[in-house]
């Protein structure tokens, strides 16, 4: 019995790493020095009731749930810029980075999202 617990714990930790299979990552802390340093296209797939308590400043919005997302973030976006993207937590903008990733774009995720970059900031 103790063989089998370890074995299904060890099957949801290699299920969940393979959500993020060949996505780019990048951390709060780097993505606040990239802002610092540049501008870049930062995208943030909350809803518009997140995006009220807070944002970061020179983020893009446009929400996940939207039946039109992909046509909406390919409308604002640079396809020959990097996209780095954010949500609450980091689970949608790891979806939304293989949606953009399939339609060409260089895509970045925000590792723990906004609640990360709330704590930091």
């Amino acid at each position: 019995m103790k063989y089998f617990f370890k074995i299904v714990i060890c099957s949801l930790f290699f299920m969940s790493c393979s959500t993020q299979e060949n996505i780019k990552t990048i951390t709060t802390k780097e993505l606040k020095v990239l802002l610092n340093e540049d501008t870049i296209q930062l995208m943030d797939v909350r809803t518009p009731k997140e995006i009220k308590q807070g944002a970061i400043k020179t983020a893009l919005f446009v929400n996940y749930f939207d039946t039109d997302f992909t046509e909406k973030v390919t409308k604002k976006l640079d396809k020959t810029k990097p996209v780095y993207l954010v949500c609450r937590s980091g689970n949608r903008s790891v979806k939304a980075c293989k949606l953009l990733k399939e339609k060409g774009f260089e895509v970045y995720n925000v590792l723990g999202g906004f609640n990360q970059w709330k704590k930091e900031n």
